[in-house]
C-alpha cells in the first residue's frame, strides 16, 4: 500500500507559470502567427509581411507598418496581462479587437528566441531581445514606424511540445491557413507570406472581399457561369468565403489551385468570422 505524502501549497516561478500560460496561447507555430498578426492588425496595420522558415519551427517574422511602440511600452508589452486595449471590466463588454488579454507575446517570448523592434514615430526605434522569457537587451535600433517580431527556435526551452510538432510541410499549411482566415476577414489590407524565401501568399489590398478571393486563389472563382454567382456578382461576403472552402476543400480543382490554397478536409476556421457559412 502506498502512501501519499501531503504536499505543501506554493507559488510557481515566474518562468514556469509563463511556459504554462504559453501551452494555453501557443500550440504551434500557426498560433504565433496568428497572433502576431491580429497584434499588428489591431495596431492599424496597412501591411504585413510574415516570414517562416522551416515550418515557423527555426523562424517567424512578422512584420507591420502600424502604430508602434515606444521603449517603455514595449517593455510593458512583455509583461503578463499588459495592454493598451481595455482600462476596466467594463471595457470588457463589446471588445472590437482581435485581443485584449495581454498575453500573447509574453506567452511567445518564453518558449523561443525573441525579438521585438519598434518605432512609434518613425525616428526612434527599440529592439528588445528575449530568450525563455527573460530579456537580454535593449537597444536603439532606426526603423520605420511599425514593428517587426522575430521567433526563433519555437519551444527549444519545451523538447516535450517541439517533439510533437508535424511535418514542416504541415506546419507550413496551418500557419498559410491563418494568415488566409486573416486576409479574409481584412480584404483592405495587404498580406504577404513567404516560406523558406518562396512566396506562398501575396494579396495586395482590396475594396472587396470578393477581389481578396481573386488576389488570394485568382480570378477563375469570380467566373460568373459558376453556380455559387448570381448576374456574375457576389451574393454577400459569405458566398465569396464560401467559394475559396468548396475550391479548395471539396473541389480540389488543380487548374484553379496554387502553392498558397488552404486545403483542409475538416470544417474551416472561416465559420470564427463567417457563422453563416456552410458545406454545400
Amino acid at each position: 500500500m502506498s502512501v501519499i505524502t501531503r504536499a505543501r501549497v506554493q507559488l510557481l516561478a515566474g518562468n514556469v507559470a509563463d511556459q504554462i500560460a504559453a501551452g494555453e496561447v501557443v500550440e504551434r507555430p500557426a498560433s504565433v502567427v496568428k497572433e502576431l498578426v491580429e497584434n499588428a492588425l489591431d495596431a492599424g496595420a496597412h501591411a504585413i509581411r510574415v516570414e517562416i522558415e522551416d515550418g515557423g519551427k527555426t523562424l517567424i517574422r512578422v512584420s507591420d507598418d502600424g502604430l508602434g511602440m515606444d521603449r517603455e511600452d514595449a517593455q510593458l508589452a512583455l509583461q503578463r496581462h499588459a495592454t493598451s486595449k481595455i482600462r476596466t471590466a467594463a471595457d470588457l463588454i463589446g471588445v472590437a479587437t482581435f485581443g485584449f488579454r495581454g498575453e500573447a507575446l509574453p506567452a511567445i517570448a518564453s518558449v523561443s528566441r525573441f525579438e521585438l523592434e519598434t518605432s512609434g514615430d518613425g525616428d526612434a526605434a527599440t529592439r528588445l531581445r528575449v530568450t525563455g522569457g527573460k530579456l537580454e537587451g535593449a537597444d536603439d535600433s532606426v526603423r520605420q514606424r511599425g514593428t517587426t517580431v522575430t521567433v526563433r527556435g519555437l519551444f527549444y526551452n519545451t523538447p516535450a511540445r517541439r517533439k510533437f510538432l508535424r511535418a514542416t510541410a504541415t506546419e507550413t499549411r496551418a500557419a498559410v491557413e491563418a494568415l488566409t482566415v486573416l486576409a479574409l476577414t481584412r480584404p483592405d489590407v495587404a498580406f504577404s507570406l513567404t516560406s523558406d524565401g518562396r512566396v506562398l501568399l501575396d494579396g495586395p489590398p482590396a475594396a472587396r472581399l470578393i477581389d481578396r478571393v481573386h488576389g488570394l486563389w485568382g480570378a477563375e472563382l469570380a467566373d460568373p457561369r459558376r453556380p455559387d454567382r448570381q448576374d456574375g456578382r457576389a451574393t454577400s461576403s459569405c458566398v465569396a468565403v464560401r467559394f475559396a472552402i468548396r475550391s479548395f476543400s471539396a473541389l480540389r480543382r488543380p487548374a484553379i489551385a496554387r502553392r498558397s490554397r488552404p486545403a483542409t478536409g475538416r470544417r474551416c476556421s472561416c465559420f470564427s468570422i463567417c457563422p453563416e457559412t456552410r458545406w454545400t
